[in-house]
């Protein structure tokens, strides 16, 4: 087939784009690098089936023309990172919602099927545990910018239900609980990378808060894989699916598990919410996702141990902070 993939230069994408690759696709990918990067493709450079186009999703003219030329389209590319969309929110806000409006839009000319990606972050508030695709939302003031990710991405999942329903687009709709792996940037927030990378630069491991909030880590193999499989299959279509591994750790633990596996002496630190964020920001306690609509489709949910993930971005990130010091 030939797929589209928005994002593509970043974590998930380029992950996404190796498989696609492996299973012999046609790939297209549009990224404007606002927070993907070259170097996530640079050893698929040449590739015969690979095509990069360094553009934005929001260039309506381009996607017009690109969408009805191919087969399918993951539309991955969207503001990423609880600190970037902080620092962010007008731009956050466009990327999110126009760029969805306007590739569902060049969907419905041919009904091309496309899987949206969302978020564990719509659910909000809500404490139970674990989540499932039909539980509620509960999301916090509209001061509080942090929850305008939540909103944003909820309101993608509206308007791609809503392309479903009243123009057939085939959609799929993928809620993604804090994927991990290599490649990963620690610059907008992301945890693992961020402790990793102060565990192999002997610096404190800072923990935001008590560390007694808990997450659970998906491997970005299983996710990758997941999707792909969700878009092969007929019945998924209008759908919602959780996309996460339920084994839970606190990070509190996971800092203590970084600094075994580097075999780091940094030693951890706390800092409080205020601190680190703008004032009034929110935070859940545990985020965990019930996986069992996916595996009734699929037959399998994400599975891939915590501590191979983490091996595998050690490995990657030690290699690259050798090569950055020595060159």
């Amino acid at each position: 087939m030939k797929v589209l993939v928005t994002g593509g230069a970043g974590f998930i994408g380029s992950h996404l784009t190796e498989l696609l690759l492996a299973e012999e696709h046609e790939v297209t990918v549009v990224d404007n690098l606002s927070t993907g990067s070259l170097e996530n493709l640079v050893h698929l450079e040449g590739h015969p089936r690979l095509e990069v186009i360094v553009d934005s999703a929001l260039n309506q003219p381009r996607m017009n023309a690109l969408v009805p030329r191919h087969d399918i389209v993951f539309h991955l590319a969207a503001a990423v990172g609880v600190k970037w969309i902080i620092e962010n929110p007008l731009q956050s806000i466009e990327t999110n919602l126009r760029a969805t409006e306007i590739v569902l839009a060049a969907a419905a000319q041919r009904g091309t099927p496309v899987l949206i990606a969302s978020t564990s972050e719509v659910y909000g508030k809500n404490e139970r545990v674990p989540l499932r695709e039909d539980d509620d939302s509960v999301i916090g003031s509209t001061q509080i910018t942090r929850w305008l990710y939540a909103n944003t991405k909820a309101t993608d999942e509206f308007l791609a239900l809503a392309y479903h329903r009243e123009r057939g687009v085939p959609v799929v709709i993928a809620r993604f609980f804090n994927t991990v792996g290599p490649r990963q940037s620690g610059r907008y927030g992301m945890v693992v990378p961020r402790f990793v990378s102060q565990a192999l630069r002997g610096e404190p491991v800072t923990i935001y808060g008590t560390g007694m909030q808990s997450r659970c880590f998906t491997d970005v193999r299983d996710s990758v894989r997941a999707i792909y499989e969700l878009m092969r299959h007929p019945r998924a279509f209008g759908e919602v699916f959780n996309i996460g591994n339920p084994e839970e750790i606190t990070i509190l633990d996971l800092a203590k598990l970084i600094l075994r596996l580097t075999g780091s002496t940094s030693e951890i630190q706390f800092i409080p919410y205020h601190e680190a964020y703008p004032h009034g920001f929110e935070d859940m306690l545990r985020r965990v996702p019930c996986v069992e609509k996916l595996r009734s489709y699929l037959g399998w949910a994400p599975s891939i141990p915590l501590e191979e993930n983490l091996r595998r971005v050690i490995d990657q990130m030690r290699t690259t902070l050798v090569s950055v010091g020595g060159s």
